[in-house]
């Protein structure tokens, strides 16, 4: 909901105005707590968490480096390799906290950060949940599929929640296109819209420059960060406490 809100938002056709919930926006720290509590209960070793702290340092320093200009990131390989070998809830909170320490470092902060926090948070999330049995070149090959659905899917969410601001309202008396959000419009014809201004604005550049990076990145560096923090892993397990 937090992401698809133009679809859903009720307003009188032909307003002039929308504004996203921003009380969704207030929610994802919570979401992260509850993550984070979620690990706690699991009892982290104290060298998780250090691991936790390299990579999201490590994926800061990657985003300054590769802020999306053209649709390169270099921070999504690093996000699913890691989810991988740590698991889901690991992934989840390593995108989020990647993002918003690469946020503070590229003065990237607005209103556009939450939703990226949540989003490369799914990604590494589902790289947490892939079959665990794979290893060697199929496990390298699942990885970049995934990656690059994500890589996509990432632009799409990315792209609908910020669609009402990117081009202008199709309302009277504004300059808009034939690709801008219609307030109060009908579902089927917004996402007629949003599919045709995502494909021309977006697919074609930022979401296949980032798909191509993504895949290079796991291609190239996977078997031998995967063979690196699979080592840490041994040595910093996630092991359960008794009550």
């Amino acid at each position: 909901m937090m992401l698809a809100w133009p679809l859903f938002l009720e307003v009188e056709p032909g307003s002039t105005r929308v504004d996203p919930p921003f009380l969704f926006l207030a929610l994802l720290p919570l979401v992260l707590g509850v993550v984070l509590a979620e690990l706690s209960e699991g009892g982290i070793d104290a060298r998780v968490l250090a691991v936790l702290g390299v990579l999201v340092a490590v994926n800061a320093v990657l985003r300054t480096l590769s802020p999306g200009t053209a649709g390169v990131e270099l921070v999504f390989f690093l996000v699913i390799l890691g989810g991988r070998v740590f698991g889901p809830g690991f992934g989840f909170v390593l995108g989020s906290l990647s993002l918003f320490a690469s946020a503070l470092l590229t003065a990237g902060v607005g209103p556009w950060l939450p939703f990226q926090m949540l989003c490369i948070a799914w990604v590494g999330l589902g790289a947490g949940l892939l079959p665990r049995a794979l290893r060697g070149r199929r496990e390298i090959a699942v990885l970049v599929v995934y990656g690059v659905i994500a890589a996509y899917l990432y632009g799409l969410l990315m792209n609908l929640q910020g669609w009402p601001f990117a081009l202008g309202l199709d309302v009277p008396g504004q300059d808009s296109t034939v690709l801008s959000y219609v307030p109060g419009a009908p579902l089927l014809e917004n996402l007629h819209r949003f599919g045709l201004y995502t494909l021309f604005t977006s697919t074609a550049g930022w979401d296949t420059g980032r798909a191509i990076t993504t895949a290079a990145g796991l291609v190239l560096l996977g078997p031998a960060v995967l063979t690196t923090l699979r080592r840490a892993a041994r040595r910093a397990r996630v092991v359960h406490v008794a009550a």
